[in-house]
């Protein structure tokens, strides 16, 4: 019995141990999940000295065992942590759902898939758009009509010009030209940097409002800042550099409701500087401008870029614009130095010190567009002279003093048929590259970034240049910093954050953003790339008394920078609009890298071209074939099975069937289900208990979330393995009342699991319907509905769903007319498949 005792004590005490080891350890990961290829790393931090190395990689689902590794020992003091390690997992390729335990701790589940970061550029969009000025389409209200009265122009000053438009910069309503053109340029440069223009969807018009246009929605983005941009510049050497000034910081409010008095009147008019070329400012405060050139350049890379965009499609606009580009170039020249921004009532600005960057952008834009030596040799003079963007080579920088981040110039010259001048330009990628890493050094994050205001992005900066240098150069040498930087943005980072708010729905991101939306509307800044951790001096200076609530990541903010989650941060928590479209390019490209593995490794498992709708759902499975899937669901009524199943078997067809844990629990329906499995049709999850999993008018929001969703979905799976279906045999999920949100997809994938629902528009989900109710549809009505819409849109790769139980209220089941569209569809073409 002592002995016993003794054993049960000892056993108390390693279970206490293991407790406390996890409750001071943390594992990050990336949220948004890695691509297949990817190198794939993961990390973990404690405040305990005696943490071991070893790890384990498991199935989120089943829990199944599926790698084990030793992790590599990092750098834990640089972020107020005792034990570090890098753990890295890069041999598992196949897709599916994990998380990591080591220690006692668990990570949170995350996903190894190809469409990880599908739709992500375009998500940009949403805060692109929540920023426009002058007709906002997310208030749906216009604001600031009265844009503005020229200041500081030696003889136009108090006249009134048309600088409507735009983007508003921040949660702040000022507009600067430089961080403007700077993030059109980054839209422009996405879109021609992307092969795939098929990862740019069309879901709003060119007002920003919901509905296609025919124009992908980065167009219309563009073209709206474009078109203030073109305003700022209404004539040559007439340029202007901001609207408004730190006036504006006045409290949270809607834009339409700014009622900041400039001189003018409350909100009738707002102060629009005059480029002079010669220190600015309206009161005791004057910046340090030197010239016109980092204005001036980025008009001119601006309308170049432009102008070669929209020649086809606008060539009188693109004519006009080419011309302008060439004129704001010739002044760049004739009036070298910086133009930085002005302010009012406090000494703090864009510290933009900078402008041969700007320089020789535009004439490497001009030299792409062209293929002009006398461009390549302009752009080669003022490019020498920079060789590495500053804060790269430094390490430090003041607030944009260094801005643009990146030299997407660098870029150009790099990728040039000169080989000299490519070999020379690549060196200096490379060397911006590696003060980076020899900066990281043994950082667990492998971060050499300085953390100034606006962190993040440096980061979008830095992954861009790496990406871009890798694409030139064959040279992966840096692809590991490239990574890690990536999944820095995604939550493998101390707070364990994504960065982006809203993204990925379901996990850990901004969810109390430095925002007038959130503080009146209660809503987020979607897709929104927040500062990002900033050094804790330059906090406390700049914001120190700033936080509005206790600070949540207090553990993780005894290191060398401090990020807070907390709506009054204005220094590490608020969106920037250029931060946002910097990192389009990076995106959309990893859109295509999961894109392309897709299509190397295409099969009916994991089809190569699908649709999804906007909650991420696949909606259309193999879009390049006139194949469809027939879909069936059921969680307690299933009439219609028998008859269903006959009509398959005749027909030679396979269909896809999703099942609850109720209906996989009712013993009189086990020697259906049995029959179903035995004949080889598809048979997948459905939900266990059949939740509503998200509110019919409010769709972004939870009813089942977190825990309660994992395990909902987890039972489900488990109750198809008591009839031998394995998780592996069933990746494809169909929520409950095919109605789900971002996060429910977001959930079921860090499971494993594909969300598939109907084709949206084929009619027949409402074969459930039965006279009486207002949206009652006759079987024939639903048949005429689907072969309309086939006529208009087809049904390649559709899901086509029937209900196999319905009210038997309702007197017409569209199930047996199943055979008789069958017939008519393969009439047309048509092939059926079930899913794998």
């Amino acid at each position: 019995m002592k002995y016993l005792r003794l054993s049960s004590v000892l056993s108390l005490f390693i279970l206490l141990s293991s407790f406390n080891l996890a409750a001071n350890s943390w594992i990050r990961v990336n949220q948004a999940g890695y691509l297949p290829s990817d190198i794939k790393v993961a990390v973990f931090i404690s405040q305990n000295e005696n943490s071991a190395p070893l790890f384990e990689v498991h199935e989120s689902v089943t829990g199944r065992l599926v790698f084990k590794g030793a992790g590599k020992k990092v750098n834990a003091e640089v972020w107020g942590m005792k034990s570090a390690f890098r753990f890295d997992f890069s041999k598992i390729e196949s897709e599916g759902g994990f998380y990591i335990v080591s220690n006692g701790t668990k990570s949170p589940n995350f996903r190894i898939s190809a469409s990880s970061y599908e739709g992500l550029s375009d998500f940009l969009l949403e805060y692109m758009r929540q920023q426009r000025c002058g007709d906002n389409p997310y208030t749906g209200e216009l604001c600031h009509q009265h844009d503005g009265f020229i200041v500081d122009h030696p003889t136009r000053t108090g006249e009134k010009v048309d600088v409507r438009g735009g983007w508003h910069d921040a949660t702040d309503y000022l507009q600067y030209q430089t961080t403007s053109a700077t993030a059109l340029y980054h839209l422009m440069f996405s879109w021609e940097q992307q092969k795939d223009k098929s990862v740019f969807k069309d879901l709003y018009d060119a007002r920003g409002r919901k509905g296609s246009n025919g124009i992908p929605d980065i167009l219309d983005e563009i073209r709206w800042g474009l078109d203030w941009l073109d305003r700022m510049n209404p004539e040559d050497k007439v340029m202007f550099a901001q609207i408004a000034d730190d006036r504006d910081h006045a409290g949270f409010r809607l834009p339409q409701n700014d009622k900041v008095d400039y001189g003018w009147g409350p909100g009738t008019g707002r102060p629009v500087y005059f480029v002079t070329g010669k220190p600015q400012g309206l009161s005791k405060y004057i910046n340090r401008t030197t010239g016109v050139s980092s204005a001036a350049g980025k008009f001119a890379s601006g309308f170049a870029m432009a102008a070669e965009l929209f020649k086809e499609s606008d060539p009188q606009y693109a004519a006009k614009l080419r011309e302008k580009a060439e004129k704001a170039y010739a002044f760049a020249e004739e009036v070298p130095g910086n133009t930085q921004t002005a302010c009012t009532v406090s000494p703090y600005f864009y510290e933009e010190d900078t402008y041969v960057d700007d320089i020789e952008l535009a004439a490497a834009t001009f030299y792409k567009n062209t293929g002009d030596a006398k461009w390549l040799k302009k752009a080669d003079y003022w490019g020498q002279l920079e060789p590495v963007t500053p804060w790269m080579e430094l390490g430090r920088g003041r607030h944009y003093q260094f801005y643009p981040f990146i030299n997407l110039g660098h870029f150009y010259l790099a990728s040039s048929k000169d080989k000299a001048v490519s070999a020379k330009y690549l060196g200096y990628m490379k060397d911006g590259l590696e003060h980076l890493r020899k900066r990281a050094a043994d950082d667990p994050f492998i971060f050499g970034i300085p953390f100034l205001w606006c962190s993040n992005n440096l980061v979008s900066a830095a992954i861009t240049q790496a990406r871009l240098y890798r694409e030139v150069s064959g040279d992966n040498s840096y692809l590991e910093m490239e990574t890690a930087l990536r999944d820095w943005l995604f939550g493998t980072n101390p707070w364990g954050t994504s960065m982006i708010v809203g993204f990925p729905e379901g996990g850990d991101y901004p969810d109390s953003p430095h925002s007038s939306y959130t503080v009146h509307n209660g809503d987020l800044t979607y897709g929104g790339l927040v500062d990002g951790p900033i050094e804790r001096m330059l906090f406390i200076e700049r914001a120190g008394n700033s936080l509005r609530n206790p600070d949540k990541y207090a553990p993780f903010n005894n290191g060398k920078a401090v990020y807070h989650d907390d709506i009054g941060d204005y220094a590490s928590n608020e969106p920037t609009m250029d931060g946002t479209a910097g990192l389009s390019f990076y995106f959309a490209k990893l859109e295509s890298d999961g894109r392309e593995y897709a299509a190397a490794k295409a099969s009916a498992s994991a089809p190569a071209k699908t649709e999804r709708d906007s909650q991420g759902a696949i909606v259309r499975v193999n879009t390049d074939k006139k194949v469809i899937y027939l879909a069936f669901t059921a969680d307690s009524m299933f009439q219609g099975g028998e008859k269903i199943l006959k009509t398959l078997s005749s027909n030679k067809i396979k269909g896809s069937f999703f099942f609850t844990g109720n209906f996989l629990r009712l013993a009189e329906q086990k020697s259906m289900i049995e029959k179903i499995i035995k004949e080889g049709h598809y048979v997948g999850g459905h939900s266990d208990k059949h939740l509503l999993y998200a509110p019919w008018d409010k769709r972004d929001k939870s009813l089942v979330a977190g825990d309660s969703l994992v395990m909902d979905i987890k039972n489900n799976i488990a109750e198809l393995a008591k009839f031998g279906v394995q998780a592996e045999n069933a990746s494809w999920f169909m929520p409950p009342y095919e109605w789900y949100n971002k996060e429910s997809v977001y959930t079921a994938s860090v499971l494993g699991l594909k969300t598939v629902n109907y084709t949206p528009g084929t009619a027949t989900p409402a074969d459930y319907t039965y006279p009486g109710m207002s949206s009652y549809k006759s079987s024939q009505d639903l048949i005429d509905k689907l072969f309309a819409f086939e006529k208009k849109n087809n049904l390649n790769g559709a899901v086509i769903l029937i209900h196999p139980g319905v009210d038997s209220r309702r007197p017409d089941k569209l199930y047996d007319r199943l055979g008789e569209i069958i017939k008519r569809l393969r009439k047309m073409g048509y092939t059926f498949e079930r899913l794998y």
